[in-house]
């Protein structure tokens, strides 16, 4: 074993109870408003309902009569001292204006009518764009800033959506999600970066500094407080499945699933958002290991900690780990959480944690602490002296800079992922056949979190944006694009009865065009709803495939999906892919544009697309190829089957790389050396082109059993044809440590190898290193 030295400590043994002092200006100020409240106060700022509980009316599109119910407002807000509301009416968008008039209702209820005079801080899920604010800019979801491997993009849908959202009168978002995503099984894989950790890390970090600003002065009203999400380790259940088990020993979380938040931490994030799921049998909404120890204390979090929906009471009810609701919110509250999102039975929780308060159960400083975490982001906020922010005062909303800012990500991020004999981009006057489900789906574009929960109103509120067909069609001309559906997303015993005529159609078309666009992948979904027992794109969707391909015509497989849906049945019979994952409202135009070639494309996987469901396997997994000479039976690299690597993505131009040097060739540094390494890229085609720069490391040996290769760096880089650029990347020794089994963050001294490559299994340079 070799000699090591800690370089951060990442120890879970400081004391129990501790929590985070009250250092700055605002917070002391929040402690001196609570120190004047009454215990029901205090509990009521640590409670968070939901909008439906207090709305009254019949909410029936476009003649909705929904509004506010002052006596329901008042119960909650004046009697129990509620301090925060979230979500939007039926998960259904409604108007800036609708929301300027309904959260200045609860605001003046809140200033006007209580003791305090504290105001409600109120809440959205405004996920990739103003969700809930019907006429946003809705962006591509996080996946596909991810793609681009361009953090600018991160940084502008961040600082859009703010504006945005306070155009809606709502001063906090429940974004960014820095979950990482290494499984595609799992159903919200889409709404985070992908499987890297360095990439969801300079994301995560963008996105919370353009919702809060370079100074996280939230209380500009151009800004939001960010709220990180879902802490910790939530995206990899064993089961795939969401709010489901996982099993994460203390050292891989700490080595893949902290550095984004701990990125966010160090962004400013203002909240967090607790992880509905359960870690090696303690649900984490009772963990205080995770909670104070962690995330408080070693991380350095000092903002609020909020529940997922309704996820103290399923300490109880879902995880049977205490016998009462009750006591499901004693756990909870003492773990570390301030503000239960209830969101229904706030009595019950105010009057119980009365109880416990006063019982002696749960302290009264912990009482004290959370509601003056509450109270201090609402004084960051600015909401003691402008409560609201009216919609007329952004006329900026949805303006023609925003809309491109959102086109401008979908078209950066949508991958070529295969191009045979250059097949793409396609010349005008072809005949073209589009068919599949997706060519008529807006739904399959935008996903989750779209003017709804689960996506599905994006018809009623997107009637100005085009779906595939449309943009295929504005492109090339209706008279060249001949549309028959297919299939639809139903399982085939659903739908063959009714609709083999159209199953037929396609087929028959196929024959008389000279190109065949094959628009599949999967329909919206969010959360629960889009788990899954199958892997593979489904059987309808793949039949249909196979048939069109028997038509002998070239064939482009457009996929639009959430997470890699598996295509190895047909894939290496079509003659391109593209990969547009989840582009947003403009993401049918960046299609046509990338497939006409006025894009050229420089997206780049954030995951490894699979090729079989038993090859579930990030890039950066623990055995590299077999040496020579050893068993073939025993080829580990053999067991990672995949359709393409983690990076790939091709582009109508070609790049070559050269001239690569380490710290103008010394191969050998101390502990406190930068190491610089620098590489030479050419546009050696015809037309200018993006390319994304991949600087991976390998430990060559390690105490514990090394990764094949990490991530350390990426520069997107936008060359001329004939143009060279020297891409340079600066790194410490800490870049090259890992968390080891005694939970510490170390480097081994020892050999190491830098790849700098086009993907992760592109590798076009390497560069020997040794550590002292």
């Amino acid at each position: 074993m070799k000699k090591t030295f800690a370089v951060m400590a990442a120890s879970l043994s400081l004391i129990a109870g501790a929590h985070a002092q009250v250092t700055s200006d605002v917070e002391k100020q929040a402690a001196a408003i609570v120190s004047k409240m009454t215990l029901a106060e205090k509990i009521g700022q640590m409670s968070q309902i939901s909008i439906d509980i207090v709305c009254k009316g019949q909410d029936t599109p476009p003649t909705s009569t929904l509004e506010i119910d002052m006596d329901k407002l008042r119960e909650a807000v004046v009697k129990y001292h509620i301090g925060s509301i979230l979500n939007a009416p039926n998960t259904r968008a409604r108007t800036p204006e609708w929301w300027s008039d309904a959260i200045a209702k609860i605001q003046q209820v809140a200033m006007n009518e209580t003791r305090m005079k504290v105001p409600v801080i109120y809440g959205l899920d405004q996920i990739h764009g103003a969700t809930y604010t019907a006429g946003s800019t809705m962006f591509p979801q996080e996946i596909n800033l991810a793609a681009t491997w361009n953090p600018v993009h991160a940084r502008k849908m961040g600082e859009i959506t703010a504006y945005e959202t306070r155009a809606s009168n709502v001063p906090w978002t429940f974004s960014p999600v820095l979950d990482l995503g290494p499984d595609p099984r799992f159903p919200r894989q889409y709404e985070a970066f992908g499987e890297d950790p360095y990439i969801a890390s300079v994301m995560g970090y963008e996105l919370v500094k353009g919702l809060e600003g370079d100074d996280n002065n939230i209380g500009n009203p151009h800004k939001i407080a960010a709220n990180m999400k879902h802490f910790l380790g939530y995206g990899v259940p064993i089961s795939g499945k969401d709010r489901t088990p996982a099993y994460i020993p203390m050292n891989v979380l700490l080595e893949y699933h902290v550095p984004a938040f701990q990125a966010a931490v160090d962004a400013g994030v203002h909240t967090v958002m607790i992880n509905s799921g359960i870690i090696n049998n303690e649900p984490v909404h009772a963990s205080f290991d995770l909670m104070t120890k962690l995330l408080r204390e070693d991380m350095g979090f000092k903002g609020m900690i909020v529940t997922d929906w309704e996820d103290i009471n399923k300490l109880y009810n879902r995880d049977k780990m205490v016998p009462s609701i009750k006591e499901a919110i004693k756990a909870g509250i003492n773990a570390g959480i301030d503000m239960s999102m209830i969101p229904y039975n706030y009595v019950e929780f105010c009057t119980l944690l009365t109880e416990l308060v006063n019982e002696g159960s749960v302290p009264m400083s912990r009482i004290d602490d959370a509601a003056t975490r509450v109270v201090a982001v609402k004084l960051g906020l600015n909401l003691f002296n402008a409560p609201n922010t009216l919609s007329k005062d952004y006329p900026e909303f949805n303006s023609k800079e925003f809309q491109k800012a959102s086109y401008d990500a979908a078209a950066q991020s949508i991958t070529l992922l295969k191009n045979n004999e250059n097949i793409l981009p396609l010349k005008k006057g072809a005949k073209i056949l589009v068919t599949g489900p997706n060519a008529v789906s807006k739904r399959s574009l935008n996903g989750g979190w779209t003017f709804s929960w689960q996506g599905e109103k994006i018809d009623e509120f997107g009637d100005n944006y085009l779906n595939l067909l449309e943009a295929i069609q504005a492109k090339y001309g209706k008279e060249n694009v001949t549309y028959v559906p297919g299939v639809s997303y139903a399982q085939k015993t659903e739908w063959a009865t009714e609709h083999k005529d159209k199953f037929d159609e396609a087929v028959a078309a196929a024959k008389s065009v000279d190109y065949i666009i094959l628009c599949l992948g999967e329909n919206s979904y969010c959360e629960k709803p889009g788990d899954l027992d199958d892997l593979y794109l489904n059987d309808l969707q793949t039949e249909l495939a196979k048939e069109v391909l028997k038509a002998g015509k070239k064939v482009i497989l457009v996929l639009s999906e959430g997470r890699p849906r598996i295509i190895s049945k047909f894939s290496s019979q079509v003659d391109a892919i593209v990969q547009t994952y989840l582009p947003g409202i403009y993401g049918a135009n960046a299609l046509a544009d990338v497939l006409s070639g006025e894009v050229n494309p420089s997206g780049k996987l954030p995951y490894t697309y699979p090729a079989f469901p038993n090859s579930l396997v990030p890039y950066y997994h623990k055995y590299a190829e077999e040496q020579e000479n050893t068993d073939s039976a025993y080829n580990y690299e053999g067991d990672y089957n995949f359709e393409y690597p983690f990076g790939h993505g091709l582009s109508y131009t070609t790049f070559t790389y050269s001239n690569a040097k380490i710290n103008t060739g010394q191969q050998s540094l101390g502990t406190k050396d930068e190491i610089i390494i620098s590489i030479d890229v050419t546009n050696s085609g015809n037309i200018a082109g993006k390319e994304a720069v991949q600087l991976y490391s390998s430990d060559l040996f390690a105490s514990l059993i090394p990764d094949v290769k990490r991530l350390r760096r990426f520069e997107l880089v936008d060359l001329k044809a004939g143009e060279t650029k020297t891409v340079t990347f600066k790194l410490t020794q800490k870049d090259l440590s890992f968390i080891n089994l005694q939970n510490k963050r170390v480097v081994e001294p020892g050999d190491f190898e830098f790849q700098i490559g086009a993907s992760s299994a592109d590798i076009k340079a390497k560069l020997a290193f040794n550590i002292q």
